[in-house]
């Protein structure tokens, strides 16, 4: 098996390559990409954090094994790693690594879409979608619009694309409020700003990172009434979605199975207890900062 080192971490790291990737093709992965740049800017925080938990003792990345790539068509679409990250403790004792398998798919966007009828002032509907979820062995997934990002340059541009794709609504970006990144603004937790402004629904095996959108709307009934069981998704890349309209007082009860609609609710929950939606109503719309897709951050 082809083996390279990679440079920029405490000393040399051998990778080793599944058969079906190249060096430049795995350098080149936008996922592989941020997950990189993330790991050796928290690698980094134990030297330079006197109070960090490893500061002792830190651990280092020694090696990355390539097991396994998906491509889809001629892009990568799933890679599964292996990485051994090892400090003294476990110098004799592998039991004491961190643990190192890791999907990586890169991110993703979700859109809570609330639609209120303009003929109820207190009434408040949400858009979801059902489709097949082969990983979940359903072929009748309920959740918020969601969807890979390509090659979008923006988070909030992706979600409009999404939106348009599942639903089939145009919606202006500048209409998209980012409630990851509202809630992130106000979190008292020191967090570095290695990680993106999203949430990540299984961060044990998978690098995925989600930020959630939010658009609100007031339609006519029938528009919202049109939505209910039509066929929508592009069918070259499989996508067999039909819509549905829930009632958005049993949106944790119905969307329960699928965290990052339950992550909407809660943070929609929790910005409007808190305020936040009420004055952001108030004023003209600014979106928070947005986090780059390469891993950096742009303030």
């Amino acid at each position: 098996m082809a083996t390279f080192a990679l440079e920029g971490f405490q000393g040399p790291v051998e990778v080793t390559l599944a058969p079906n990737i190249t060096k430049d093709q795995l350098l080149d992965f936008p996922a592989f990409k941020v997950w990189r740049n993330t790991l050796q800017a928290n690698l980094a925080l134990q030297y330079s954090d006197p109070k960090h938990a490893f500061h002792m003792d830190p651990y280092t990345l020694r090696s990355i094994a390539i097991q396994s790539v998906d491509w889809f068509g001629k892009r990568i679409g799933f890679l599964k790693l292996k990485a051994v990250i090892r400090n003294r403790a476990g110098k004799d004792d592998p039991k004491k690594d961190l643990p190192g398998i890791a999907f990586l798919r890169g991110g993703s966007v979700a859109m809570l879409m609330i639609l209120r009828p303009k003929d109820s002032r207190d009434e408040r509907l949400v858009v979801m979608t059902e489709q097949p979820r082969v990983p979940a062995g359903s072929l009748a997934f309920w959740e918020i619009p969601a969807g890979m990002l390509d090659d979008e340059g923006t988070f909030s541009g992706a979600a409009a694309k999404e939106i348009y794709e599942e639903t089939g609504f145009q919606i202006p970006q500048s209409e998209l409020i980012d409630l990851t990144a509202l809630a992130l603004q106000h979190s008292k937790i020191p967090e570095n700003k290695s990680l993106q402004q999203a949430m990540y629904p299984s961060p044990g095996g998978s690098d995925e990172f989600i930020p959630i959108f939010l658009w609100e709307k007031e339609l006519d009934r029938q528009e919202i009434e049109d939505l209910r069981g039509k066929l929508m998704g592009t069918r070259r890349e499989g996508e067999l979605i039909t819509l549905r309209v829930c009632d958005y007082e049993d949106l944790w009860r119905e969307g329960a199975r699928d965290a990052k609609t339950l992550a909407a609710w809660a943070l929609y929950e929790g910005l409007n207890r808190a305020g936040v939606m009420m004055e952001l109503r108030k004023k003209p719309r600014k979106q928070p900062s947005q986090d780059g897709l390469d891993g950096t951050s742009q303030d």
